[in-house]
């Protein structure tokens, strides 16, 4: 039931387009929105309460009182509702996080000496700006990326051409040394023209004027100078080459798609120019909770595009976006030609949203990784380890164990190690299953403990650095019941009983400890479970790169035995002579005889087999 004042508002709302704003009591703007029909579209939050998600009904509980202004058209209403929401950063909007002003990379071209640098903002000054940049280390890594191809120069001072001595990167040749007049205006500003083309995507256009140029220098006899543009172009096409994942689709784009976690996006954003991909940036998105992958996508485009610096023809989704026509007639006035939007349901354009998508998911994941490896997250995961596991101590140190195998063949272990909830590489060890045969996993499990527990020396007595010498405050199996049990009595059997042990079933994600009849379950969320995820999923990763080695060496292996005529001694000069695998494959007939003990009948049977 809304008030007085609200309901006689709502009955005087203008029928034309506009902006409102909603506010608390405190006249605190909780919400800011945009509307072809003012009267229709405000009045929409005070009718049915069923009608709202969970998120706008907590939001018009709040409501105390109604602003608007009335625009002429519904792009004026866009651009008006960016701005204020920037200014604002209203509780209940959808918005980026910490919308501070974006980092730009610009190119001053109107000066005689252009410099390329990073600034925050985006001005009409006929300089070239590209971005924006999702922080100052996205800016600086693209002009390492710049510096490294092209000799400009990066110092601020006045440029008279008439300095006694250049700087350091003029003699490393990362500058053209304007300062004491070893270029022309004419020659640097070539240089920025390929800047720009380069930054465009037009790298094959920078390729062909750097080969002519070496052409002529060659020809000039000046090898020195030939020899620098062919670093330069080398370093050009190792860029291209690393932008082929954009090959299957023509033209200028950007492709835009998100993941969803709480009350945050992760919006991954790739810009193709040319069919090449020059760059992705990635954005967080705040206040995402109970809102629809529209509306996400819709507050994201609207947001990021007021402030980019270029915007292409084409802009490719993972959801559609709500008034898409009036965004496309205001990104046109924008870029001053056409913009289309576009959700693709299948093709190359389909496939190029959906590595997008995995990208955007990828990178949540390890944003949340490094969330989860702040001192003070990974003690919140330490005390609820402790606390639900009973331990007497903090887990500071956890060993986590797995075996890999095929049907019982090449089996292997593993152990890793976590240290204040981060993995010590250096503590690792691997295991080669000696005493079991055929499929037992359990048996298996029993023998890596015993090894690794037998190592352990009396108090005292172990040397300096021996990492075997400590004891961890628990260790982590991964299985369920059954693999516990089979672990507990192995370590029993060397004396090591004394040392927490739990395991976590994959199925479920239930923890498992001993004399505990029922698992722990652990909230999917809980920092101790995600603590002990990461901890079992390195496990299995160690065990099973551990146990492709082993696979691929006993293959290879048992085709050299398969060969007439070579034994274990030719076999071990093959790998002597040759050094892989892949080598020994490769080899000619000739190369093959070339080796100690083989001669020119076994050197074919080899070629043949192989």
């Amino acid at each position: 039931m809304t008030n007085y004042l609200i309901a006689e508002q709502l009955r005087r709302l203008p029928i034309s387009p506009g902006v409102y704003l909603m506010k608390d009591k405190d006249s605190t703007i909780l919400y800011v929105g945009k509307a072809a029909n003012l009267y229709n579209r405000v009045r929409s939050y005070f009718g049915n309460s069923y009608r709202l998600s969970p998120k706008k009904a907590r939001m018009v509980a709040r409501v105390s009182y109604l602003d608007f202004f009335v625009t002429g058209s519904e792009q004026e209403a866009l651009i008006l509702e960016l701005n204020l929401i920037k200014r604002h950063r209203p509780h209940y909007n959808v918005r980026l996080k910490d919308d501070k002003t974006y980092p730009y990379l610009k190119i001053d071209i109107k000066q005689d000496w252009p410099r390329a640098y990073i600034t925050r903002r985006l001005e009409d000054d006929g300089s070239r700006y590209f971005g924006p940049f999702a922080s100052a280390r996205s800016v600086r890594q693209t002009l390492k990326v710049l510096k490294g191809i092209f000799p400009f120069r990066t110092c601020s001072k006045p440029i008279t051409g008439k300095d006694k001595r250049p700087c350091l990167e003029y003699h490393i040749h990362q500058c053209l040394g304007p300062c004491i007049g070893s270029v022309t205006a004419a020659e640097y500003a070539a240089v920025v023209r390929q800047i720009v083309l380069f930054l465009e995507g037009k790298e094959e256009m920078v390729v062909q004027e750097l080969k002519k140029k070496m052409a002529r220098a060659a020809e000039a006899l000046d090898f020195e100078k030939a020899a620098l543009l062919r670093d330069q172009i080398q370093a050009i096409e190792t860029v291209i080459e690393a932008q082929h994942i954009a090959t299957k689709v023509k033209g200028e784009q950007d492709v835009i798609a998100y993941i969803s976690e709480k009350d945050q996006a992760y919006v991954q954003v790739f810009f193709i120019r040319n069919g090449k991909l020059i760059g992705r940036e990635n954005f967080i998105l705040q206040g995402t909770q109970s809102e629809t992958p529209k509306q996400v996508m819709t507050n994201f485009v609207k947001q990021f595009y007021a402030s980019a610096a270029q915007i292409p023809p084409l802009i490719l989704l993972q959801h559609p976006v709500e008034d898409r026509v009036t965004i496309e007639q205001w990104l046109r006035s924008r870029r001053g030609a056409g913009v289309h939007i576009q959700v693709p349901y299948r093709g190359n354009k389909k496939q190029l949203v959906d590595i997008v998508a995995e990208n955007a998911q990828r990178g949540l994941e390890q944003l949340r990784l490094k969330q989860i490896a702040t001192p003070s997250a990974v003690t919140a995961a330490l005390t609820e380890l402790q606390e639900n596991l009973n331990l007497t101590r903090l887990p500071s140190r956890i060993e986590g164990y797995d075996i890999s195998n095929t049907q019982g063949a090449e089996a292997v272990g593993s152990m890793v190690v976590f240290e204040e909830g981060k993995a010590r590489p250096a503590h690792y060890r691997r295991f080669r299953i000696k005493t079991v045969s055929g499929a037992n996993d359990y048996a298996m499990l029993q023998e890596v403990i015993k090894r690794r527990f037998k190592r352990i020396q009396p108090e005292g007595t172990a040397a300096a650095g021996d990492t075997w010498a400590i004891l961890p405050d628990l260790i982590l199996i991964d299985g369920g019941k059954g693999q516990l049990n089979a672990v507990l009595e192995a370590m029993r059997s060397v004396g090591a009983e004394s040392v927490p042990i739990a395991s976590l079933a994959k199925e479920n994600e239930e923890v498992f400890v001993p004399h505990r009849e029922r698992p722990i379950a652990l909230p999917r969320s809980s920092p101790a479970l995600q603590l002990l995820q990461r901890l079992r999923d390195e496990a299995h990763r160690f065990a099973l790169g551990y146990h492709h080695r082993v696979h691929k060496k006993q293959a290879f292996a048992s085709a050299l035995d398969a060969i007439p005529g070579v034994g274990p001694k030719r076999k071990r000069e093959l790998l002597r002579h040759f050094g892989s695998v892949t080598a020994i494959r490769n080899a000619s007939v000739p190369e093959l005889a070339s080796t100690k003990g083989i001669n020119q009948n076994v050197a074919r049977k080899i070629k043949e087999y192989l």
